[in-house]
């Protein structure tokens, strides 16, 4: 009779026991619901420990999140500086791992749950200052994760007057492979991605050598032919950065960089789909193109971001207009400095000028960009990736969003 009381007993024990760990289990899962970015149809995500590890189609939406779209957090590979941090000075010390938090924050706020901080044509010892900072902030606990690696655009680019775009001239030089393994050392192996004129003496063997390290290089404000262009794809070059910026005001219509970018298939362009950078026309022609599969929305956003319309001071100490309406003017040069736009802009921009789906203008502002520098953790809403995913709503200039989940965390709340 005592044996048969210890035996249930122990099964009640064992009973609660097993309740209490599904419990446990149960409390560490979150479920996020939307409309799938891919079709429009509701559906329930549900995350644990940071991933995704269930994805179903469900019949109707919580009233909470009716109307709210649900995609994964975009992927920015351009981003100079935001909402008053700039990647681009490390003079005076400006740049602290508050700033970059500050600009990160400001970034999960407009849905970028990853981004690459670019530094731009800059002496070797302030790009190296700066590199060894931001090598050391990237593995903060508190970002998430959000800074795989770095943009390094410049400074192996063209000196040439509006190819050069606002990249100060006295700092553009010919690429040295040995220079840039001090940068690259100093960003503790981190520089995914170059941006250089192939056209400059040197560039072809830097190309190869970057490319066998697995450094993805873009080509740039640059005023290569066709030939030499095509030469830097088969030496390894995968992508044009900012395609129809970084470029003249007055070219040739028949020998230009831009006709050879396009024509050859190995190469994917980034473009700025901020309303300022390109005309809707060109959008549509580069879209047509290249396709979904080929073009990256990027940003080329900077620390005037957020900040006040007015005129501003920048490293060689000429002024820069930021318009009321968004325009990010450089009148030395009659040219634009960035963009003061995130790129949840631009993927509307892109759909409204081109009549693209949502699916595929997510495509290019989070999935190609996270297969070109082998993200291979985000960039998708599937089993086993990082839960980094926006709730948003689309608006006629924007996404606007709701929420922002980093490796499974809300970071931003509109509600809140």
């Amino acid at each position: 009779m005592k044996f048969n009381r210890l035996i249930n007993r122990n099964r009640i024990t064992y009973t609660l026991l097993f309740l209490f760990i599904l419990n446990i289990s149960s409390y560490a899962q979150q479920r996020i619901e939307g409309l799938s970015y891919l079709d429009g149809k509701p559906v329930s995500v549900v995350i644990k420990d940071g991933k995704i590890v269930e994805i179903k189609k469900i019949s109707e939406l919580p009233k909470e999140s009716k109307k709210l779209y649900i995609a994964p957090g975009l992927i920015d590979n351009q981003v100079n500086g935001f909402i008053g941090i700039s990647f681009l000075s490390e003079t005076g010390g400006i740049l602290t791992l508050e700033g970059v938090k500050k600009a990160t924050r400001a970034l999960w706020e407009r849905g970028v749950t990853t981004y690459l901080p670019t530094l731009i044509t800059n002496s070797h010892e302030e790009l190296l200052n700066i590199f060894l900072k931001l090598a050391d902030f990237k593995n903060d606990k508190s970002l998430l994760g959000s800074i795989p690696g770095f943009h390094l655009e410049g400074p192996y680019i063209s000196p040439e007057d509006g190819y050069r775009g606002a990249h100060s001239k006295k700092f553009v030089r010919p690429p040295d492979w040995n220079e840039f393994m001090e940068l690259y050392k100093a960003s503790g192996n981190s520089i995914m991605t170059v941006t250089l004129a192939p056209e400059v003496e040197g560039a072809m063997e830097f190309i190869r050598k970057c490319s066998e390290k697995g450094i993805v290089v873009a080509l740039g404000h640059h005023n290569a032919t066709a030939e030499i262009i095509d030469k830097a794809v088969e030496n390894g070059a995968k992508i044009c950065t900012h395609l129809g910026n970084g470029c003249a005001n007055a070219i040739n219509r028949h020998i230009n960089p831009l006709w050879p970018q396009l024509s050859n298939d190995k190469l994917s362009i980034s473009i700025i789909c901020d309303g300022f950078h390109l005309n809707p026309e060109e959008i549509r022609v580069f879209y047509k193109v290249k396709g979904s599969d080929n073009t990256i929305v990027t940003s080329d956003v900077t620390e005037f971001a957020g900040m006040p319309p007015g005129l501003y001071k920048i490293l060689d100490g000429e002024e820069i207009e930021l318009t009321a309406d968004g325009e990010l003017r450089y009148p030395a040069q009659k040219v634009l400095y960035g963009s003061a736009s995130a790129i949840n802009k631009g993927v509307q921009h892109i759909m409204k000028v081109t009549g693209c789906s949502l699916a595929d203008a997510i495509k290019m502002s989070s999935t190609n960009p996270a297969k070109l520098y082998g993200l291979n953790d985000r960039g998708s809403i599937d089993t086993g990736k990082r839960a980094d995913l926006i709730l948003f709503k689309l608006s006629d200039s924007e996404l606007v969003i709701k929420k922002t989940y980093v490796n499974g965390k809300l970071v931003y709340d509109a509600s809140k």
